[in-house]
């Protein structure tokens, strides 16, 4: 059992707002002038006001050490074990694009990507393939190639080079490793089954990847298709079941979207600005009691090895603070999912910021919203999975636990 299972039989009535403001990919390591990292270098005078009267913390997603994904990292700040609730990516970007999922499907999520005439990949992301390029593809190879071996293959476009390949047929199996080598320099991997029962699902997805190379081969930067998440859809309680939380989730990337779904939320439509966003939150700010609202442009900079860019992403999110503020939340939670410092350019171990401002924080007089900042506060290092019940708490939404 896990804190969080307690919370079930502790929750009480309350007319509290939360926010939830996840700021993907936010922490860092040193790489700028004076080696400091992105969030030390960005001026975010509100967040840091804000620090002097909240209670801030840096949060584990998983466990030290461990570098994890969205889904795993974004579970934790939901409340819900990610050891637990193992939840295939495939999954979460086929919810994402509101396709309906089948108790005989397997998802995995698709990257179209640049393999040289060595067959190494050169580029993941096809140079962030536009998205009407990437819709135009996966009609071509859907026309292509429909079903393998008596076993319906659909494809559909995500964002930029993101798509989202279901297998549908009976007795398939999610246990198969990625073909995805997760970086650059590297050939794709084999189709490989992580347990017996997933042998003939293997096989059908590498000749679904054989025959989808030569469709590919005019391509000038998407002539490869990789594949990872290979999942099945799990089941996983709501969060108004677990928690009592009529959620909604302001996010425009389809894995996010995902993710909010997979665990009952109401998912809004919304532009791609922070701006876009806001105003999807202040419009339905009277109709729910827990909102998600997640910004994409600090993890994709981050990715890119964009020091700069992932700077001005994080002030343009503080420039915004006291917009957020004016709608008076009960609690309101700044952190992120994971950690992606410009310095690896990928996902990473360290710890998150967090913030969380609320009347009945002591304040813990924190100067600056940066990572040391947040590791003097209150809270510590603590696990991300203890971030739903100290939001519940704060909110007065939970009783006492015990005589």
């Amino acid at each position: 059992m896990c804190e969080a299972d307690l919370i079930p039989d502790l929750l009480t009535q309350a007319e509290s707002k939360i926010v939830l403001l996840v700021i993907d990919g936010l922490g860092g390591i040193g790489m700028g002038p004076e080696g400091k990292t992105e969030l030390e270098q960005a001026s975010t005078p509100h967040l840091d006001r804000l620090c002097e009267v909240a209670t801030v913390g840096l949060t584990d997603p998983v466990a030290p050490g461990i570098t994890p994904g969205s889904g795993p990292s974004h579970l934790s700040l939901f409340g819900y074990d990610p050891i637990r609730y193992d939840i295939g990516r495939g999954v979460l970007e086929a919810l994402g694009i509101d396709f309906p999922l089948t108790e005989r499907d397997v998802a995995a999520r698709g990257n179209f990507a640049t393999l040289d005439s060595r067959g190494i990949v050169t580029d993941r992301r096809a140079g962030r393939l536009p998205t009407p390029e990437n819709a135009r593809i996966c009609a071509k190879v859907g026309e292509s190639i429909n079903t393998i071996d008596g076993v319906e293959v659909i494809i559909r476009p995500g964002k930029e080079h993101r798509c989202v390949v279901v297998f549908r047929g009976d007795g398939l199996s999610g246990a198969l490793a990625d073909t995805d080598p997760q970086k650059d320099g590297l050939a794709p991997k084999p189709v490989a089954a992580l347990e017996p029962a997933a042998e003939g699902t293997a096989t059908v997805v590498a000749k679904y990847l054989e025959r989808v190379q030569p469709v590919l081969a005019g391509e000038e930067r998407a002539n490869v298709l990789l594949l990872r998440g290979f999942a099945k859809y799990p089941d996983i309680p709501s969060m108004e079941t677990r928690f009592g939380l009529r959620s909604a989730a302001i996010a425009g990337y389809p894995m996010y979207r995902g993710l909010a779904r997979l665990v009952g939320m109401t998912v809004l439509e919304t532009g791609d600005t922070i701006d876009d966003q806001l105003e999807t939150l202040e419009r339905h700010f009277a109709d729910f009691d827990f909102f998600y609202v997640h910004v994409k442009k600090t993890d994709k900079a981050g990715e890119d090895g964009d020091f700069e860019g992932k700077v001005r992403a994080i002030e343009e999110v503080d420039e915004r603070v006291p917009r957020l503020l004016k709608l008076e939340p009960d609690v309101f939670v700044v952190t992120s999912d994971h950690s992606t410092p410009a310095a690896l350019r990928s996902h990473s171990w360290h710890p998150n910021p967090f913030l969380l401002y609320a009347k009945t924080c002591r304040g813990d007089r924190v100067s600056h919203f940066t990572e040391v900042g947040c590791a003097r506060g209150s809270l510590g290092t603590f696990p991300a999975l203890h971030a739903m019940p100290l939001m519940l708490a704060h909110a007065l939404r939970l009783k006492k636990y015990g005589a």
